[in-house]
């Protein structure tokens, strides 16, 4: 069975993109989520490690494709820490949704914003005041600071429950709030996944794209690749389900491709190396 008789997209756009991989691969970009699309979800952020198979999977595709690009919310070094990326020829990661840049071992960023600190050292005490549950935590991504609370006893209801006074604070101090699941992130405006994306295909002139991602996060680059599709590039977008839960619903009903998580993912992407190889 070819590549392209066993991940059938379920839309014309979605083959079209399959398509122009298998045709032109110098011409193409793999993007790829790094949190619940290389790596699975855990409840402790710090343990999340890529799948064992995403660095053979990703190196076999580097050599053929025009470019490996990783688009993530986290900061861009643990990325590469923690997928296992260093010394990948080929492969870019763009951390904090595009504001960092990681390429051939070199790092580059700007300031972070402002608000940033300012939020630091507020979000405490506005968490006290309004009463989070045991079992809310910050996370402090540098450039970011996300409130998760997966490790509460209603974790949803906790969350609904956090969503005015969290989002109250980032406008105070110029920020926005990016909700995930059982999250939310409070980062500075106008840097997504959506905007990283497309300036990153712009650059290397890319003419076809695929794009995994798991998240509402995920959604501004599933936005971004179906706006490029208007202006003449091809684009397979593909959401990753957990194994044994639900997919993003918002994500998976635009997929044109849905794979059961980390390990879906790391198979189709090795399929797809072995195709584009053996033509």
């Amino acid at each position: 069975m070819g590549f392209d008789e066993k991940w059938v997209p379920v839309t014309e756009a979605g083959r079209d993109g399959v398509r122009g991989i298998l045709a032109a691969p110098g011409d193409a970009v793999v993007a790829l989520d790094f949190d619940g699309t290389l790596a699975p979800i855990v409840s402790d952020p710090s343990r999340a490690r890529a799948h064992p198979g995403v660095r053979g999977a990703l190196e076999a595709l580097a050599a053929r494709v025009k470019a490996v690009v990783v688009v993530t919310g986290r900061p861009a070094a643990l990325a590469v820490e923690y997928g296992g990326l260093a010394g990948l020829p080929g492969v870019v990661v763009l951390g904090h949704y595009g504001a960092e840049r990681w390429e051939a071992g070199e790092l580059s960023a700007p300031d972070v914003h402002p608000g940033v600190a300012a939020v630091r050292e507020a979000l405490p005490g506005v968490l006290a005041s309004v009463g989070a549950p045991e079992g809310t935590w910050v996370e402090d991504k540098g450039r970011s600071l996300a409130v998760h609370t997966r490790r509460t006893e209603v974790p949803q209801e906790a969350l609904e429950s956090l969503r005015g006074p969290v989002a109250g604070l980032a406008a105070e101090h110029g920020l926005v709030v990016e909700p995930g699941r059982l999250v939310f992130e409070l980062r500075p405006p106008g840097v997504d996944k959506g905007a990283a994306l497309t300036g990153f295909l712009r650059e290397v002139g890319a003419r076809v794209v695929l794009y995994a991602g798991d998240d509402l996060g995920d959604i501004a680059a599933f936005a971004a690749v179906e706006k490029l599709r208007g202006e003449g590039l091809a684009g397979l977008l593909v959401c990753s389900g957990a194994v044994g839960d639900e997919p993003v619903r918002e994500l998976a009903d635009r997929a044109d491709l849905v794979v059961p998580g980390p390990a879906g993912v790391v198979e189709l992407l090795t399929d797809l190396g072995g195709a584009i190889r053996a033509r």
